[in-house]
């Protein structure tokens, strides 16, 4: 289910409202800063670029997406906010896939301006992709502290079958081997693992996976390299 909600927020919030951000909660979560959950962007320039944070969002914790604030924490809002989210909103259509769940309202400030505002909920049908008219390829993006990266096949594979039931794996030299590998050594990628072991990349890729969906090991996600630790 997708919701794209056109709300005009002035300084009260009726009952059905509620959970909605109003100016001075605005100020606030901006005041500390871009996080796993929170991104600023000034405007909806080039909607194409902007649809990954969304679709990030949606694959990782959920979070909110403020148009109308500099990465430096300024709210100065847009103009013309009704344009800004038609724009943002065609690109989710077009170049988002499956369709995800949020919601967009827009705050009014002091100055007349107004700030866009996104609520994307984490989903429960990941991966999401974005996928470009000028790109063949439909890419999965998730959220790593206050950046947006690629995912790797790893992170694809443990995103779609994270609520599968029980998942299991075989306990055997290898296995135990990492074990007291990751109690000395804190965090293993997948390329030291295969080299370490004498496996190919497949099998390395495969014990990992299994290994995180059994909730043995945690993954963190990286712009070259996935690390894997201890849970």
């Amino acid at each position: 289910m997708r919701i794209g909600s056109e709300i005009l927020l002035d300084n009260s919030l009726g009952d059905e409202d509620e959970n909605l951000l109003d100016l001075r909660n605005l100020r606030n979560l901006v005041r500390h800063g871009e996080g796993i959950r929170l991104e600023f962007k000034m405007k909806v320039k080039f909607p194409e670029k902007i649809i990954k944070e969304l679709v990030a969002f949606a694959n990782t914790e959920g979070g909110h997406l403020f148009i109308g604030v500099s990465d430096a924490g300024v709210i100065e809002g847009v103009k013309f906010a009704e344009e800004e989210q038609f724009l943002l909103e065609r690109a989710i259509s077009n170049y988002c896939f499956p369709a995800f769940t949020y919601r967009a309202y827009r705050i009014r400030l002091d100055n007349g301006r107004e700030v866009l505002v996104y609520q994307i909920y984490e989903s429960v049908d990941k991966p999401h992709f974005v996928q470009l008219a000028t790109d063949p390829h439909p890419i999965c993006y998730v959220r790593v502290k206050d950046r947006t990266i690629q995912a790797s096949k790893e992170m694809k594979q443990i995103l779609r079958r994270e609520n599968d039931e029980g998942m299991s794996f075989a306990y055997g030299e290898i296995e135990r081997w990492l074990m007291e590998y990751l109690r000395s050594n804190q965090q293993i990628t997948l390329s030291e693992f295969a080299i370490k072991c004498n496996l190919p990349n497949w099998l390395a890729s495969r014990k990992l996976v299994l290994l995180v969906l059994s909730r043995v090991l945690k993954i963190e996600p990286g712009e070259n390299q996935d690390h894997y630790s201890l849970r």
